[in-house]
């Protein structure tokens, strides 16, 4: 249970902008715009606008576990993300 809380206190309660703001080196951001857990406006959106050098790829209709729901589309986007 210690596990499932502190999951949730890092996604509500702590703000990684310094962190995010470090990243320089391109970057790709997958999101989905159907996540009821992690919403793009509060995460995708704002990472890509802090990150420099950022791409942000959305997935419409896509839930949060798009890595398994959408693995096609996402290893065919990281794959060409990486040989760009």
């Amino acid at each position: 249970m210690l596990g499932e809380y502190e999951c949730v206190k890092q996604f509500s309660e702590v703000d990684y902008t310094s962190d995010l703001e470090k990243i320089d080196v391109p970057t790709l951001i997958l999101q989905d715009d159907d996540d009821q857990i992690v919403p793009l406006d509060d995460s995708g959106r704002k990472s890509a606008k802090i990150i420099k050098n950022a791409t942000l790829k959305v997935y419409p209709g896509a839930p949060h576990g798009m890595c398994t729901t959408h693995f096609d589309r996402v290893n065919a986007d990281l794959l060409a993300f990486l040989e760009s």
